[in-house]
């Protein structure tokens, strides 16, 4: 059974009186944040001057600096800035301004997983990882609630990690919800196989294929829109909620034995073997090789394939839909 840490387990004195440099605004930095912050700790935030971030940084009442001068004098350095560019960013501006005895933070393991960045033996280097984007980080926190997450310990050299983590967990409202002990390289992997093998590239395929095979066969685009796409969050919600038995208890009869007689014949062995594959390929560094590179070129296969995409059917289609149920936008 896996630890759990809660309100009662963290205690932010820990963080009494330490600065917290948060190196990125985007989705996890902006919430992150302003949930500190609201919680009475002391942040400064670091973004690229005259970007989308920095100006929205700006509306939110900081005044961003570089990643440097962020570093410099804080005792907690949390890397929110994307996994591709990490490593740069650590090496040109973070690595030579850690204190003796900081923090060098993550919210994601795969630069400490696959070695792009080396810290110095004399910090201590956590992770926590929010189980949602930093959207929902935010409004759970706004709503007196939390989003889980994840604490890992890399290394601990003031003897003191685990609880400065869980205080870091508490200030961003996760101890709320409950935060759950693992590792970065756990963390890392995991993460990367459920986005690439279900929640991502997974539904995405299944999603388009369900719409395109019925477009096919004559059906409008705008009945398969429904029924491939707009449901899926129907569907999710209720597993979410309850488990795939809440699901199967709310929905009905009939789709329920379709699930147990179909499903079957759409994630087969073969299916399942692929997947095998692809975690081989994330836990043998294959994948992450492969994604710096496409970086390092410029990203010219991740640029045509969103292109691509971008001019799928479904995005056309779905794009019409949405636009007459202006209260989905909220969610974005």
């Amino acid at each position: 059974m896996a630890k759990m840490y809660y309100d009662k387990n963290a205690d932010l004195k820990s963080l009494k009186g330490k600065k917290i440099a948060i190196v990125g605004y985007g989705s996890q930095g902006h919430a992150q944040a302003q949930n500190l912050r609201d919680s009475g700790l002391k942040v400064v935030v670091s973004e690229l001057k005259g970007t989308p971030n920095y100006k929205q940084a700006v509306k939110d009442g900081w005044k961003p600096v570089s990643a440097a001068e962020a570093a410099k004098n804080a005792d907690w350095i949390q890397m929110l800035v994307p996994d591709q560019v990490q490593e740069v960013v650590y090496k040109k501006e973070v690595a030579h301004n850690l204190k003796k005895g900081a923090v060098l933070g993550f919210s994601h393991g795969f630069n400490i997983r696959y070695k792009c960045i080396v810290p110095p033996k004399n910090v201590d280097v956590i992770m926590i990882a929010p189980k949602g984007p930093g959207h929902l980080v935010r409004r759970t926190y706004e709503e007196g609630k939390g989003t889980p997450a994840l604490i890992a310990i890399e290394q601990n050299y003031t003897g003191r990690a685990k609880a400065i983590g869980l205080a870091y967990a508490k200030g961003i409202g996760a101890t709320r919800a409950g935060v759950i002990e693992t590792t970065f390289t756990e963390e890392t992997e995991t993460d990367l196989f459920g986005e690439q093998v279900v929640l991502c590239g997974g539904l995405v395929e299944l999603i388009k294929a369900g719409f395109e095979t019925l477009v096919e066969a004559g059906y409008q685009p705008e009945i398969a829109y429904f029924e491939c796409l707009h449901e899926v969050k129907l569907i999710t919600d209720l597993i979410q909620e309850g488990g795939i038995s809440r699901m199967n208890y709310s929905i009905s009869d009939t789709a329920e034995y379709g699930e147990y007689v179909s499903g079957k014949r759409i994630i087969t062995e073969q299916t399942k073997k692929e997947m095998k594959k692809i975690l081989g390929e994330i836990t043998n560094g294959k994948f992450a090789k492969q994604w710096l590179d496409e970086n390092k070129k410029g990203r010219p296969n991740f640029n045509k394939a969103r292109q691509v995409m971008s001019k799928h059917r479904i995005e056309i289609v779905g794009s019409k839909l949405r636009a007459m149920m202006p209260w989905l936008r909220r969610n974005i």
